[in-house]
């Protein structure tokens, strides 16, 4: 009797892998001594921290330093020996460098899965340029079609403020949002409401086929709603996107 067949998810999972490094490795050949960067956060953001890290203990880098946009992005550069420094002591951002979720033809981004959209939407938009490091399979006809679009809301009320995010997309069909949720840290089996690293919770919004209409009419939208803090569209954002692709290409996507 023949062996099973590997499933092949494991070699999938580690071509995307390399592609994100690709980018990640790219992006950070833009980073010159004595920059302050934006830093990512995120699998793909990730590739770029061990690299800058592995310049800085080189030498090939120096007199660089970081502004994380995130508690895990803030342990991880640490960890490889980045100097960090706090958004109000950073002079200047010369150069973010972090990835995205989707990235739609007009460089128009969603961002924020992960639950660090506020932060990176504060220090990436604070910065002379933010260049985005993606594989191919980020790259979607329209915002919205492969996930979740996240919306930052306070906890008090949040149930009440899902409710109004609702009614800005009523009449869409195929359209749902919730709170995300994620397993007690009790260990109990129970799920409990997420929290970002600024305290607050997570609306997740699912379109059947996309965001469709003026994006920043949406936006305006949302951002109307008291309770909203921020949403995760990335709009007009980008200067540079890098795409690492599976023939091995690397495309550089610049802002029109």
């Amino acid at each position: 009797m023949g062996s099973a067949a590997s499933p092949p998810r494991a070699l999938d999972a580690a071509t995307q892998e390399d592609l994100k490094r690709v980018s990640a490795h790219r992006a950070v050949d833009m980073v010159g001594s004595g920059m302050t960067l934006g830093l990512g956060t995120g699998s793909t953001a990730a590739h770029a921290l061990d690299r800058l890290g592995a310049l800085l203990r080189t030498g090939a880098l120096r007199a660089v330093a970081g502004v994380p946009t995130s508690l895990k992005t803030e342990a991880h550069a640490a960890r490889v020996g980045i100097p960090m420094l706090a958004l109000a002591d950073a002079a200047e951002i010369h150069l973010s460098i972090d990835g995205a979720d989707e990235v739609d033809p007009d460089l128009n981004l969603v961002k924020g899965r992960g639950g660090s959209l506020l932060r990176e939407k504060m220090i990436e938009g604070a910065g002379a340029r933010f260049v985005v490091i993606v594989d191919e399979s980020k790259l979607v006809p329209r915002l919205g079609c492969t996930g979740s679009v996240p919306v930052e809301v306070v906890p008090f009320g949040s149930a009440y403020t899902l409710g109004l995010i609702r009614k800005v997309f009523d009449k869409l069909p195929g359209f749902h949002a919730r709170l995300r949720t994620v397993k007690s840290k009790a260990g109990d089996g129970q799920e409990e409401l997420f929290l970002t690293d600024n305290g607050n919770h997570i609306v997740e919004m699912f379109f059947e086929d996309g965001i469709h209409g003026n994006l920043r009419d949406i936006s305006d939208s949302l951002l109307r709603i008291t309770g909203v803090v921020e949403h995760g569209m990335f709009l007009g954002m980008a200067t540079k996107v890098i795409v690492a692709k599976k023939d091995g290409t690397v495309a550089v996507l610049s802002k029109k």
